[in-house]
């Protein structure tokens, strides 16, 4: 779509006709000759007809028309629009934090095909799918065990987050437990982010072994930074020793940073965990449009010019053809003593 940036440029339009009548007219003498033989003047081209002295008026006062319209064309800026140009800001940053421990080890679950697999497995399936759904969020994911690790920053890649999610391994991170280890460096991931919502979504199927930071002092360090954790306790709440479930622990969590607590059984109820999470942390995503704008104001300066160059060349024909006529010589014959035209 055509626009131009200085629109009112345009009220200069009739500027040369108000001048023109404004403005005195320029008026020049010239000597003239009286002669008997007027006729023979006008025939030899001297003297133009005035309808074709009209023609070549009416033909002058158009060119200088185009001419100045293309000059105020080209001084209000014609742009081009482009079709515009959205994008989307994510609204949240979403990190999910996967327990890669010994006990995921454990084949109590199963997956879509109803086959019994191990925790880790079904846990990829279900929070895959979740993390594939969050458009509109960042995605980021930690995975710990002896210690945390950051398998995947911040990025609205969700298939790339996914990807990486079906990378991992059991005991990758070490066979322990370093759960407010891997909460710490959660909220450590977001002091470069500057979305209104940040959330963690804790995934766990043991208690805290290993981590240097307790789980509650990570948790209080999460609310003061506006962070909200939710829990999610997968596997046998009635496990005894380094894998008991540590159910206190992961609640406490949950409530000092206004989240919510979830104990998933078995698949199904891992799936609905998700989908009630979908529901609580929903999407928003918010737009920016950019409407490119092309100047083509080089165009109309390029037609002027040409229009000029022409005109121009149109002048100096006619000045050459006005000197071809204008040479026929006019004497004064000595015996009558009038001037005669020669040729």
């Amino acid at each position: 779509m055509l626009t131009f940036a200085y629109i009112w440029v345009f009220a200069f339009l009739p500027l040369p006709w108000l001048l023109r009548a404004v403005l005195p007219v320029r008026r020049s003498s010239e000597i003239a000759v009286r002669v008997p033989f007027g006729d023979r003047l006008k025939a030899a081209g001297e003297i133009g007809a005035p309808a074709t002295r009209a023609a070549k008026g009416l033909s002058r006062q158009l060119f200088s028309s185009v001419l100045w319209l293309l000059i105020l064309i080209a001084a209000a800026r014609p742009q081009w629009v482009e079709p515009p140009v959205v994008k989307g800001l994510p609204t949240r940053d979403l990190l999910l934090l996967v327990d890669l421990s010994g006990s995921m080890n454990q084949e109590d679950f199963t997956n879509a095909e109803g086959k019994t697999v191990d925790r880790l497995t079904a846990v990829k399936e279900v929070a895959g799918d979740f993390l594939e759904h969050r458009e509109g969020d960042r995605v980021g994911l930690v995975v710990f065990g002896d210690a945390a690790f950051l398998q995947a920053p911040f990025s609205n890649d969700l298939s790339l987050s996914r990807r990486l999610l079906d990378e991992t391994a059991i005991g990758m991170a070490g066979p322990r437990t370093a759960f407010g280890d891997a909460i710490g460096l959660g909220v450590g991931l977001f002091d470069e982010s500057d979305v209104p919502a940040k959330t963690i979504i804790a995934l766990t199927d043991g208690n805290d072994t290993k981590s240097q930071l307790p789980p509650a002092e990570a948790a209080r360090v999460a609310a003061q930074r506006g962070i909200c954790i939710h829990t999610v306790a997968i596997g046998d709440p009635t496990t005894v020793g380094e894998e008991k479930l540590d159910e206190v622990a992961l609640n406490e969590v949950a409530q000092t940073t206004g989240g919510k607590y979830f104990f998933a059984a078995d698949r199904e109820a891992l799936a609905g965990i998700y989908e009630e999470l979908d529901r609580i942390e929903t999407r928003e995503v918010k737009t920016i449009s950019h409407v490119p704008r092309r100047d083509i104001f080089q165009w109309p300066v390029l037609a002027a010019l040409l229009l000029s160059l022409v005109g121009k060349l149109i002048h100096l024909r006619g000045r050459a053809r006005e000197s071809a006529l204008g040479s026929t010589a006019v004497h004064v014959n000595p015996l009558t003593g009038k001037l005669e035209v020669l040729g």
